[in-house]
């Protein structure tokens, strides 16, 4: 709280000043008196000003005069000029003004603080406080001269007015009217400033310093678009709509806003605005409204479904026939029109003549048509709901026949009442021409069954001479394997003794050779022994297709078959020096199949992996698939690879990835077919994994226990 400061003395201000002094001579009360100070310092300085007085009864003070304080301010105001202790009350004794701060007085704080000025006489108890919205704390000169010119005046009205009975103030009587109408009332400025409100219009569009942020925010809204709305009004009285929202619910209002300009007894203009509430009446427009678009739309697609109705019926190729209870025609589609519709007069005697005979036409299918809808009119066929028929009507424009198939179906109402009956003819043309073609086709039909089966006849013959040619090539190809394997057994025997001579005379039995005569030797060993594998595999293929390789079966372990494997290739795996691998699945069981031909397979994937891999190593697996209870054993090798489009070539007999003359690896190419064939015996198969430059992997699928075939 700032510390007093003395009143200035006054300066003329001839223009207002003089107004106001002969406005103060005028007044017979002191609310009068408190109004014309009050107003004039509110226009002055633009401000909120306020005069608090003694109220009729002892003790109790009133705000005599007020602008730009909402009637709650007033209260406070006028409750702390009696409350004792309150920063208002010391003012009664303490003379000179004094400026408080905003927060000096709970719920009566203007913004930016105000002066406080005490009223009355020179040296006497104020009468009166006179509070104006100024920042200090310098007090302003006009307040200054008016608390000193209106002080002793008011004084003097506030003991006259105690002596002499109250009555109502006529301002103070119509403000109290104002409050009292049910509408919005507001008094502003040509610029919208707010000057009085009553409660109504109070709540839309002030908001007190305590008031939520989302009542701010509403009431700050509704005071830019009641300026908007004002500003569009001229110098009359002026009628528009203006939207507004509902600081406490949130909802969207409407109002209907008055506008009435007003010219002030000192000059300036001010405006009295008045707002009807029109959301009531504006929702009810709205439905009302709403109600007539929905009626309007029904109609339009009552309309709309007639006419589809109608286009539907229209599309339809049958015609289509309603007739009302007594069997007159109340609707019929294009298509029933062109056998049932009066034609149209003909210009010409020839027109006139063709027009007579397509209107015999048109009487004659009627005619026929009442007929058929006999069966369904009358009490006599009460209970009969729908009725079918065959009818041949004449087509009216060529006279030519038309066979009909008529369906009429009674409509009922909801009483049960006939209330029309619908007949729909489907032209039977079509019908009885695909029964002609049914009964032609049937007599083809028969004809091509006898051809059928003189062809079978002759079909079946060729099939014999076929059974007897097929039955011939197997004994041709049986007698073919059996000679070759007779023959390979010959040729095996004397070549098995010329191996075994060379290898005498290889180990010096015979006594020691030169270096030419042993390189003889060798070259005569090696290809002896290239020899003697070319007639073993073809000696195994004529085996297995003459069907004389049976299965031995035995319990033996893949290990120890490995084992041997490595044994018998050791001299081949050292010439090569090439890595071999095994690794071994540790929960690896023991097999029930054929031993030796498991090992061959192994042994001749092993051989084909030494033979086409140059450099890197081989890498033997061996695991058991128990889901599916087969073994796989698996060689990888490091070597040239095979291309996709060659590996099923591999696995057929006399097949290599090069069959040329010139090809750098020799071999028959039966070693991968012999392993495929006995793979299969085994009821297993050999699959290949290989891309070119990136080595193969070979592996033996078989089951663990084998099934004796």
């Amino acid at each position: 709280m700032a510390s007093p400061a003395p009143l200035p003395p006054a300066e003329a201000d001839p223009g207002a000043r003089l107004v106001l002094a002969e406005h103060l001579l005028a007044c017979e009360s002191a609310v009068a008196c408190a109004r014309a100070v009050v107003e004039w310092l509110a226009r002055r300085h633009g401000a909120p000003a306020a005069c608090v007085g003694p109220g009729d009864g002892p003790g109790a003070s009133v705000c005599l005069a007020s602008e730009g304080l909402t009637g709650a301010q007033q209260a406070a105001l006028a409750r702390a000029w009696d409350a004792p202790g309150s920063p208002l009350a010391t003012f009664r004794t303490r003379p000179g003004a004094r400026w408080l701060a905003p927060d000096a007085l709970e719920g009566a704080a203007m913004p930016g603080g105000f002066f406080a000025v005490p009223l009355g006489r020179p040296g006497a108890t104020a009468a009166a406080l006179l509070m104006v919205g100024l920042p200090g704390p310098a007090l302003p000169e006009d307040v200054a001269w008016v608390a000193s010119s209106a002080g002793p005046h008011l004084a003097r009205q506030l003991a006259s007015d105690a002596r002499a009975p109250r009555r109502p103030e006529p301002d103070r009587l119509l403000r109290r009217v104002i409050n009292a109408v049910s509408d919005p009332v507001l008094l502003t400025d040509t610029d919208g400033t707010l000057l009085f409100a009553n409660g109504r219009a109070e709540a839309l569009l002030v908001a007190g310093p305590d008031a939520s942020p989302g009542r701010t925010r509403a009431v700050e809204l509704n005071q830019r678009l009641f300026r908007e709305t004002l500003a569009q009004g001229g110098t009359s009285v002026h009628r528009r709509e203006v939207p507004l929202v509902d600081p406490l619910e949130g909802m969207d209002l409407l109002f209907e806003l008055v506008t009435t300009p007003v010219l002030a007894p000192d000059g300036p203009s001010v405006v009295v605005s008045v707002l009807r509430n029109l959301t009531d009446l504006g929702r009810a427009t709205q439905a009302l409204g709403e109600s007539y678009r929905q009626l309007r739309a029904t109609e339009r697609e009552a309309r709309s479904e007639r006419h589809r109705l109608d286009r539907v019926l229209d599309s339809v190729a049958d015609p289509i026939i309603l007739t009302d209870p007594a069997g007159g025609m109340v609707m019929m589609n294009d298509p029933a029109e062109r056998l049932f519709a009066w034609p149209q007069a003909g210009g010409t005697s020839g027109e006139g003549a063709a027009d007579e005979a397509t209107l015999r036409r048109v009487r004659a299918n009627d005619a026929l048509f009442a007929s058929f809808l006999a069966n369904l009119l009358g009490p006599v066929n009460a209970g009969v709901s729908r009725w079918k028929s065959q009818l041949t009507l004449d087509d009216p424009s060529t006279g030519s026949p038309v066979p009909m198939e008529a369906m009429a179906n009674k409509v009922l109402g909801d009483g049960g009442e006939l209330t029309g009956i619908v007949t729909v003819f489907h032209d039977r043309t079509e019908v009885l021409e695909r029964a002609r073609l049914l009964e032609r086709v049937k007599e083809v039909s028969s004809e091509l069954e006898a051809r059928v089966q003189s062809a079978t006849a002759e079909l079946a013959e060729q099939n014999e001479k076929l059974r007897r040619q097929a039955i011939q090539l197997e004994q041709a190809s049986a007698a073919k394997s059996q000679f070759l394997a007779n023959m390979s057994h010959e040729f095996r025997t004397p070549l098995n003794a010329i191996l075994g001579y060379t290898n005498m005379l290889l180990q010096g039995v015979s006594g020691e050779m030169t270096p030419p005569q042993r390189r003889n030797l060798t070259r005569i060993d090696s290809n002896g022994r290239h020899l003697l594998e070319v007639i073993n595999e073809i000696l195994d293929i004529t085996r297995i297709e003459a069907g004389r390789m049976p299965l031995h079966l035995s319990d033996f372990g893949i290990p120890e078959l490995l084992q041997e494997v490595m044994a018998e290739m050791d001299p081949i795996i050292a010439r090569s020096k090439l890595t071999v691998e095994t690794r071994l699945d540790e929960a690896l069981p023991g097999v029930w199949s054929d031993r030796q031909k498991v090992k061959q397979i192994v042994l001749n994937l092993l051989s084909n992996a030494l033979k086409f891999t140059h450099e890197g190593g081989v890498h033997i697996a061996a695991e058991y698939q128990n889901a599916t209870g087969t073994v796989a054993i698996s060689v990888k090798d490091t070597g040239i690879g095979i291309d996709v489009s060659n590996q099923e070539k591999i696995f057929e007999d006399f097949q290599q990835v090069d069959s040329s003359p010139t090809r750098a690896y020799g071999g028959t190419g039966l070693g991968l077919s012999i392993c495929r064939r006995l793979a299969a015996m085994l009821g297993g198969r050999v699959s290949l994994q290989s891309a070119p430059g990136q080595g193969s992997t070979f592996t033996l699928h078989f089951p663990r226990r084998a099934r004796r075939t």
